[in-house]
């Protein structure tokens, strides 16, 4: 797959992801603060960037600059995820 196509489905995958917070935005005004709130956690954030630069690292020398687009997407995931409270109880 060239680098063109790569960086194409990238921007459609976060395309897909902003549209559905809009559309949780529109059902119920507010949340979206609430789902994006996990950018101003610093373990989410440190988790996320430390994901994203050894990705970036790793896919640049083996798959040339398309994968740091990946890389990016994939520590924003990360910190989503590290950014969940585990549950009480």
């Amino acid at each position: 797959m060239d680098g063109t196509a790569s960086l194409l489905t990238v921007a459609i995958v976060a395309a897909a992801l902003v549209v559905r917070a809009a559309l949780a935005e529109l059902r119920d005004p507010g949340s979206t603060r609430a789902r994006w709130a996990f950018a101003s956690g610093t373990r989410a954030v440190t988790a996320g960037a430390v994901t994203a630069v050894v990705l970036g690292f790793v896919g640049w020398q083996h798959a040339g600059p398309g994968a740091v687009a990946w890389a990016v997407l994939a520590g924003a995931l990360v910190a989503v995820v590290a950014d969940r409270n585990p549950p009480e109880g």
